[in-house]
Parts: structure tokens; sequence; C-alpha cells
């Protein structure tokens, strides 16, 4: 073989062992490419990982907040049932004395009157009797009467009905009670119907 020859296949086999370098250098640089792949999906895996996380979290928390306010409104219906239970309880009676009030007004007016004769006097005993019974039991159930003359005039327990100038009383002094006022427990059934010094 010729010189040239030999040159000529020499570098053939040079070029081919570039090829064949170059080969194996894109194979390394396809190697980092899928490890940059791998890397970067992992990446995304993670950053996919993490959104799912704090949406979870976010809903937890959600949760969390909703069973606590449900918590706090089953608490407070819990607490007025009690509280309405209670003042029914206490207040029970209060239809039934507010329709006796008027009888035991009756009653009041009738021990009032002057008696002439004695048969007159034994049928107002044995109304006083009556009378007292029923005054009684009102006051086991919680009911008394609301102390007026000669006391303060107070809104929320008097109804002033009239008023009148008088220099001996105070000012805002009830003079007169009309009609007797009456209390269940700490609840004014009835307020007392008054005439007030101005």
């Amino acid at each position: 073989m010729t010189q040239e020859t030999n040159h000529t296949i020499n570098e053939e086999i040079q070029t081919e062992e570039t090829v064949v370098e170059l080969t194996e250098e894109q194979r390394e640089e396809n190697v980092v490419t899928e490890e940059e792949a791998t890397a970067a999906n992992e990446v995304n895996s993670n950053n996919d990982y993490v959104k799912e996380m704090d949406e979870l979290k976010s809903k937890l928390e959600e949760a969390d907040n909703r069973y606590l306010r449900l918590q706090a409104d089953f608490d407070n219906f819990r607490r007025r049932t009690r509280l309405d239970t209670a003042a029914n309880e206490k207040y029970r009676a209060q239809k039934l004395i507010t329709d006796l009030l008027p009888a035991i007004d009756n009653f009041e007016r009738a021990l009032k009157m002057d008696v002439d004769n004695d048969q007159t006097r034994v049928l107002l005993q044995g109304m006083e009797m009556v009378y007292r019974s029923l005054v009684e039991a009102l006051k086991n159930e919680g009911v008394e009467p609301i102390e007026a003359a000669g006391k303060e005039f107070d809104p929320h327990l008097h109804q002033a009905v009239m008023q009148v100038e008088d220099a001996s009383l105070g000012s805002n002094i009830v003079v007169e009670e009309f009609q007797k006022g009456y209390l269940l427990k700490d609840r004014v059934i009835r307020p007392s119907m008054v005439k007030v010094n101005q």
C-alpha cells in the first residue's frame, strides 16, 4: 500500500473515532439531559405535592372553623333552651295568676264594705277566709303585692293615672293606690295604678 492510502485510511479511522467519541459525548449530554428531566419532573411533582398539601391544609382549616362555629351555635342553643326551660318553670303559673287577680280585687272591695247585720258579717267572714286562702296560695307561688302608697314613683312598678300637687309631700311620691300591683318572683305581672305628687 502506498503511503497516501495509509494516510487516507488513518484519517478515516480517526474520523470514525471522532464520530464515536462525539457519540459518547452526546450520550453523556443525553444522560445529563435525562437527569435534568428527571430532576425537573421531581421538582414539578414536589410543586404539585406542595400545592396539594396547601389545598388540603386550607380545607382542613375551613372544616375546623366550620366545626367550631357549629359547636358554638349548638352551645348557644343549649344555653338558650336551658334558660327558656328555667324561665318557663319559674313563671309557669303566670297565666293562672293573671286570671285570678280580678277575683282578688273583687274580694278586697267586698271586704271593705260596712256591715250592719250579723248575717252579712258571717258571710263576709267566710269570704275573708276564702280571700286569705287565695292570697296564701299566690304567695306560695312567689306572688307578692307591690308596695306603692308613700313610696317613690317607679315607672317599672307603678302606672301613674293621676297627678296632684301637695306641698306637704315630696316630689314624685305616690299619694294613693287605686289598684294593687303584683310581682311574680322578679317579674311585674301587673303594675300598681297610682296617683303621684308632682
